[in-house]
C-alpha cells in the first residue's frame, strides 16, 4: 500500500503548486517579527532627563545652548570613572528666582560653591526626551521608577506566546490547521489595531498580550501546514527558509521603523498588511494529511487531486478512494512522566529544555541589548539581520555532511565567546564590538534553528509531539525574563547582560555534545530505540500507509 509521500513522489513533492503555497506562508513569516521583536523600536528608551519649571525660561534669558542647559541645571553621577548626566533627578531647587547667574546659576542656592550640598529630588514634574519622534517609553514615561513596565510589556508578549503555543496546538490538531490560522490571523490584526490607539499603558499592554496569545501559535501553524504539504526530501528545506522569510521580515520592520519613528503609526504599518492574510481561506486548502488522520479521506482526496492539477501532473485514474491505516503505536496516551522515566530520554529532555531557554534568552537578549547600545540602532539592527542569512545557508550545507552536534555545539561556543568579546572590548575598537555582535547574532541563529530541527529527531514516535511541546515552551520562558535581564542589568553595569548571555552558552555548547548524533538516522520508533540511539545506526521508521483503492474495490 503506497504512503501520502509515495502519491506526493508522482504527483510532485514540491512543484509549482507547493511553491505557490509556500510562497504566500512566508508572507505570514515576515510579518511575525514586529511581534516578537518590535519591542526594540515600539519600546526605544531615548536620551531622557528632568523637567524642571524654570528650566526653559532661564535658558532663553541665558542664550544656552543644550549641552550648556544640562551643564548649568543638571546634576552629576559617576559610573566606572565615565561623568553622566543624572536621568532620574533633579536639583530640589526654585529655577524662576530672577537673580539667578547665567554663569553659575547655582551659586545662588549654596554659600559654599559647593554643588553636592544642594538637595536632589526625583523627577516629580515629568522628563524631556532627546528623539524626533515617540516610543512606548516616551509617551508613558516608562523610565526610572517605571522602567519596569517596559520589561513587563515585552515578558506579557512571551507569556502569551507560552499559553498560546499550547492552546493553539491543540486547536490545529482538533478543528484543523486552515481554520485554526485563520482565526489566529483575524485576532491578531484586531489586536494590533487596538493596540496602536490604546488610551493608556495598562490597555496597550492587554492588547499586546493578545497578540502574543495568537501570534506564535498562528506562525507555528503555518510552518507545520506547509510541511505536511511538501515530501519528505524537501521537508528541511522548506523548514529552513521558513525561518529565512522570519529574517526578510526583519529586515522589512527595520525599514519601516526608520520611516515611521512615531509607535502608534508603526503599530498600524506593521499590523494592518495581516488582514490580506485573510485571503488564505480562498488561497490555501486544508492539510491532506491532517484530514486523512480525521478519516475524511473524501476531502482528502479532492486536494490531492488539488495539488496534482497545480502540478500539472495526472493524477492515476484508478485513485478512487483514501484510508488511513496506523499502527498502533506503544502507547496511546503519552504523559509528562515519560519525559523522564528512562535515563536517555530524561537526559534528552533536561539538555533540550536548556539549549531551547539559552537559545531565546541570547536571541531576544542581544536585539533588546542593541537597543540601549547608544549607537545607531537602524544600521546595528540591518546589520545584525543580515547575518541570519549565512546562517540559513551554513546549515542548509552543514547538516547533512558534517551532522547536527558539532555544528550545533560549535555556534553555541561562538555565541558564547563572541558576547564576552563584544562585552569586555573598548568602546574605541567599535568596528571589533560591532563584528563580533554580528557574528554572536548569526551563531545563536543558527543554535535557534538547530534546536527546532534536532528536537523531533530524538523522541519516540508516541512521544515526539509532546517532547516538542514541553521543550519548547522554554523558549518562552526565555523570552519572558530576557527583558529583565537586558534592562535591570544593564544598570549594574551596561555589559553586564553580555557576561551572562556568554556564560549561558558557553555551557550550552557544552551540554550539546551530550546529545546522540541523528544524522542519517530514521526517526525513532519505541522508547527503546532513543535508549539505544548511541549504538543503533539505523532505527526502522514507524510510517502511516494509505490504503488506494481501485474502481473494482480491490485495494493496492
Amino acid at each position: 500500500m503506497p504512503t501520502l509521500d509515495d502519491i506526493l513522489e508522482h504527483i510532485g513533492e514540491f512543484d509549482l503548486y507547493q511553491k505557490r503555497a509556500f510562497f504566500i506562508l512566508c508572507l505570514l513569516s515576515a510579518a511575525f517579527p514586529p511581534i516578537y521583536v518590535g519591542i526594540v523600536f515600539l519600546g526605544f528608551i531615548p536620551e531622557h532627563h528632568c523637567w524642571s519649571p524654570g528650566v526653559a525660561e532661564l535658558s532663553s534669558r541665558c542664550g544656552w545652548n543644550l549641552k550648556e542647559e544640562l551643564n548649568y541645571t543638571l546634576p552629576k553621577g559617576d559610573s566606572h570613572g565615565d561623568t553622566f548626566t543624572e536621568q532620574c533627578r533633579r536639583y530640589d531647587v526654585d529655577w524662576n528666582v530672577t537673580e539667578l547667574s547665567c554663569t553659575n546659576p547655582l551659586d545662588t542656592f549654596t554659600t559654599h560653591r559647593n554643588k553636592s550640598s544642594i538637595p536632589l529630588t526625583p523627577c516629580r514634574d515629568g522628563w524631556l526626551y532627546d528623539f524626533p519622534g515617540s516610543s512606548i517609553v516616551s509617551e508613558f514615561n516608562l523610565v526610572c521608577e517605571d522602567a519596569w513596565k517596559l520589561d513587563l510589556c515585552q515578558s506579557c508578549v512571551n507569556v502569551g506566546f507560552f499559553v498560546g503555543s499550547i492552546s493553539i496546538g491543540y486547536m490545529a490538531d482538533r478543528f484543523g490547521r486552515k481554520l485554526c490560522m485563520l482565526i489566529t490571523i483575524l485576532i491578531n490584526s484586531i489586536a494590533g489595531v487596538l493596540m496602536a490607539v490604546a488610551p493608556t499603558y495598562t490597555w496597550m499592554v492587554v492588547f499586546r498580550l493578545i497578540q502574543g496569545l495568537v501570534s506564535k501559535g498562528g506562525w507555528l501553524t503555518g510552518y507545520i501546514l506547509i510541511t505536511e504539504f511538501v515530501g519528505l526530501n524537501h521537508r528541511k528545506t522548506v523548514s529552513i527558509v521558513y525561518q529565512m522569510a522570519f529574517t526578510a521580515g526583519l529586515l522589512i520592520l527595520d525599514a519601516i521603523a526608520y520611516a515611521i519613528p512615531y509607535w502608534r503609526w508603526l503599530q498600524l504599518a506593521v499590523t494592518l498588511p495581516n488582514f490580506f492574510f485573510l485571503l488564505y481561506y480562498w488561497c490555501l486548502p486544508e492539510s491532506p494529511r491532517w484530514l486523512i488522520a480525521q478519516k475524511e479521506s473524501d476531502k482528502a482526496l479532492k486536494i490531492i487531486k488539488r495539488i496534482a492539477k497545480g502540478n500539472r501532473k495526472n493524477l492515476p485514474p484508478l485513485v478512487e478512494n483514501l484510508q488511513a491505516e496506523e499502527e498502533v503505536s506503544e502507547k496511546l496516551g503519552p504523559s509528562f512522566l515519560d519525559l523522564v522515566r528512562t535515563p536517555q530520554i530524561r537526559k534528552h529532555t533536561l539538555i533540550l529544555m536548556y539549549t531551547w531557554f539559552t537559545s531565546s534568552v541570547v536571541y531576544q537578549g542581544l536585539i533588546m541589548h542593541m537597543g540601549i547600545g547608544g549607537g545607531n540602532i537602524y544600521l546595528d539592527f540591518f546589520y545584525s539581520a543580515l547575518v541570519e542569512f549565512p546562517a540559513a545557508i551554513i546549515l542548509l550545507l552543514t547538516v547533512d555532511r558534517i551532522g547536527r552536534r558539532y555544528p550545533w555545539a560549535t555556534a553555541n561556543f561562538m555565541a558564547g565567546i563572541t558576547c564576552l568579546v563584544t562585552a569586555l572590548v573598548p568602546k574605541d575598537l567599535y568596528w571589533l564590538k560591532a563584528t563580533a555582535a554580528c557574528l554572536g547574532r548569526m551563531a545563536i541563529t543558527m543554535c535557534f534553528e538547530m534546536v527546532c530541527l534536532v528536537n523531533a529527531e530524538l523522541y519516540p514516535t508516541f512521544l515526539r509531539n509532546l517532547g516538542v511541546l514541553v521543550c519548547s515552551s522554554m523558549c518562552d520562558i526565555g523570552g519572558i525574563i530576557a527583558p529583565f535581564i537586558v534592562y535591570r542589568l544593564a544598570d549594574v553595569w551596561h555589559e553586564l547582560p553580555l557576561v551572562v548571555f556568554a556564560v549561558i552558552g558557553l555551557i550550552d555548547g557544552g551540554l550539546v555534545l551530550l546529545l546522540p548524533e541523528t544524522k542519517g538516522k530514521m526517526l525513532p520508533e519505541t522508547v527503546e530505540d532513543v535508549e539505544n540511539m548511541h549504538r543503533q545506526k539505523r532505527p526502522k521508521e514507524k510510517t502511516i500507509y494509505l490504503q488506494v483503492q481501485t474502481s473494482d474495490g480491490a485495494p493496492n
